[in-house]
C-alpha cells in the first residue's frame, strides 16, 4: 500500500490504520511485505541469492527464508542496498569516531551497533523514511498513552529533562538516537541528555543530581540502582517520568523504582531492528505495529506456535527500512500473543513479552560491603575489547569471574585475555570493587537450555 513519504502522509496512514480494523491492517502488511522483497530482490546481492528459489508473488511471510544476524554480518556488503556503504567504510569513517554520535551517514542514514545480547554484535543502518516511521508511530500510537493529565501538567511547571540511562562508550541505539535528537538544536541539547551506566556509581548519582531530571529512560537495572541510592538519600532526585527499555522489568523491580521515585514506570518493548515494534495501550499490554513490522513466534524447530503459547524465539520484518532490509529475523526472544482481543479495544495483536532478563550482579570491595555493577555495563567492557567476538561473563563469587571467549578470526587469544582482563581490573577499580580474579574458560560461549544467549549473569 503506497503512503505518501512525507511526515504528514505516513502519520495519516498510521492513524488510519487504527481504524480500519484488522482487515485494513493486513492489507497494508501484505502490500508492503511484497514491496520490500521485490525491491530486496533487486538491490540487494544477498537477497538475490537467497530469494533464488523464492515466489515473485509472496502473499506469506513463511514462504521466506528466515535469516540470522551471524550470517547477515557475514555478508554485510551484499546485505545493504547502498553500494555506497561498506562495513570498512562504516568502521573507519563514523563507528571509530564517538564525535559523530548521532550524525547522519552520508546525509541520509543513521547508523548503530548492538550489544550483541542475542549473541553476535550487529551494524544496523535506517535509512530517512524508516526513521520518520518509527518517530511517527510512536507519537501516534502513544499519544494517549504515554504522558497522563497530571504527569503533563507537572511537566509544564518543572520543565521537561530527559535522563538517558544507557551504556556509553559506542555507537549504541540509546545513545545514536538519543544524540540525534539533541543535534537539532541547542534547547533540546540542554533538555536531553546521555547518562552513561558504565561511570562509577558515585559519579553517575551526583551527575544526575546536579542535572535533576524530570524523565529517567533506559535500563530497568540502571534504574533499580539508582532507587537503592535514591533510597539511601545519596541520590536526590524528582523525576515525573520513567520509561524502561531494553531488558525486562519485573512486577517487583516495578514497584522498587516507583517507591523509591515516587513516578509512574512505564515501559518499551522493541530492538534497534524494529525500534518501533510495539506500542503500549492505556491498559499496559504491548501491541505489534503489525502495520509496519511483522513478528512471528515460532518454536525450537522455526514452525508457528499458537496464540497463548510462549515462543522458543521470534522473527521480525521490519516494512518500513529499505537500506539494509530485516525480513524474518531471528530476534531471540521469547513472547506470547494474547488469545483474544485486548479490553482497549486496539485492533493491533497483544503480546507479551519474556525478553532479556537484566538482574544486577555484585562483587566485594576492599572495605567487606558489596558493590553492584549493571550486567550490561560489564559485557560493554568486554565486548567493545579489540579481537573479542563473543563472550560470556559468569560470577562465580564475590571476587571472581568466569569467562568464555570466543575471538575474532587472526585475533592472537592470548593477547585478547590480558586487554579484556586489563580492561576489567580498570573497570572494576573504577567501580569501587575489590581485585576480581579472571578465569579463562576452555569451553566457548554457548546458549542455555532454553537456546537463550545469555551475557553476563550469576552462577
Amino acid at each position: 500500500m503506497y503512503v505518501g513519504s512525507g511526515p504528514i502522509g505516513i502519520a495519516w496512514d498510521t492513524w488510519r490504520a487504527e481504524r480500519g480494523g484488522p482487515e485494513g491492517i493486513a492489507r497494508r502488511q501484505h502490500a508492503r511485505l511484497a514491496g520490500l522483497v521485490e525491491f530486496a530482490r533487486s538491490a540487494s546481492p544477498y537477497y538475490r541469492r537467497l530469494y533464488r528459489d523464492v515466489p515473485d508473488d509472496i502473499t506469506d511471510p513463511r514462504q521466506l527464508p528466515r535469516v540470522g544476524k551471524r550470517e547477515l554480518m557475514e555478508n554485510f556488503d551484499d546485505w545493504v542496498t547502498d553500494p555506497h556503504i561498506t562495513l570498512a567504510r562504516l568502521r573507519s569513517e563514523l563507528l571509530s569516531d564517538l564525535s559523530r554520535l548521532g550524525r547522519s551517514y552520508r546525509g541520509k542514514y543513521l547508523v548503530v551497533t548492538t550489544s550483541g545480547t542475542t549473541g553476535e554484535p550487529a551494524v544496523l543502518v535506517h535509512d530517512r523514511f524508516s526513521w520518520v516511521v518509527v518517530n511517527l508511530v510512536v507519537r501516534v500510537r502513544e499519544r494517549r498513552t504515554l504522558v497522563r493529565a497530571v504527569e503533563l501538567r507537572a511537566f509544564l511547571h518543572h520543565g521537561v529533562r530527559a535522563a538517558a540511562l544507557v551504556a556509553g562508550g559506542g555507537h549504541f541505539a540509546g545513545v545514536v538516537w538519543t544524540e540525534s535528537v539533541r543535534r537539532r538544536s541547542s534547547v533540546i541539547a540542554r533538555q536531553v541528555r546521555v547518562f552513561s551506566v558504565l561511570r562509577p556509581l558515585a559519579e553517575l548519582v551526583q551527575e544526575l543530581n546536579d542535572f535533576q531530571p524530570t524523565v529517567l529512560y533506559g535500563y530497568p537495572s540502571a534504574m533499580l540502582q539508582l532507587a537503592a541510592e535514591q533510597r539511601s538519600g545519596r541520590l536526590r532526585i524528582r523525576p515525573v517520568l520513567a520509561i524502561s527499555s531494553g531488558e525486562n522489568l519485573s512486577a517487583t523491580g516495578r514497584a522498587a523504582i516507583e517507591a523509591a521515585f515516587g513516578c509512574r514506570v512505564t515501559e518499551r518493548y522493541l530492538s534497534s531492528e524494529v525500534p518501533a515494534l510495539t506500542s503500549q495501550c492505556r491498559r499496559g499490554a504491548f501491541h505489534v505495529n503489525s502495520d509496519w513490522y511483522i513478528l512471528e513466534p515460532v518454536d525450537a524447530d522455526y514452525q508457528p506456535v499458537p496464540d497463548g503459547v510462549t515462543s522458543h524465539t521470534v522473527l521480525v520484518t521490519n516494512l518500513a527500512n529499505r537500506v539494509q532490509p530485516i525480513i524474518r529475523y531471528d530476534l531471540g526472544d521469547r513472547v506470547t500473543l494474547a488469545t483474544g482481543p485486548c479490553p482497549c479495544g486496539s485492533p493491533f495483536p497483544a503480546v507479551k513479552i519474556e525478553g532479556r532478563a537484566g538482574g544486577l550482579v555484585s562483587f566485594g570491595a576492599p572495605d567487606g560491603r558489596a558493590v553492584t555493577i549493571l550486567p550490561l555495563a560489564l559485557g560493554t567492557v568486554i565486548e567493545e575489547t579489540a579481537g573479542v567476538r563473543r563472550f560470556q561473563a559468569i560470577r562465580t563469587g564475590p571476587g571472581t569471574l568466569r569467562l568464555r571467549l570466543e575471538v575474532s578470526p587472526g585475533a592472537d587469544r592470548a593477547q585478547v585475555q590480558r586487554a579484556v582482563e586489563e580492561r576489567l581490573g580498570s573497570f572494576f577499580a573504577a567501580q569501587g570493587a575489590g581485585a576480581v580474579g579472571i578465569e579463562h574458560a576452555d569451553e566457548p560461549p554457548r546458549t542455555d537450555r532454553s537456546g537463550k544467549f545469555r551475557q553476563v549473569w550469576s552462577a
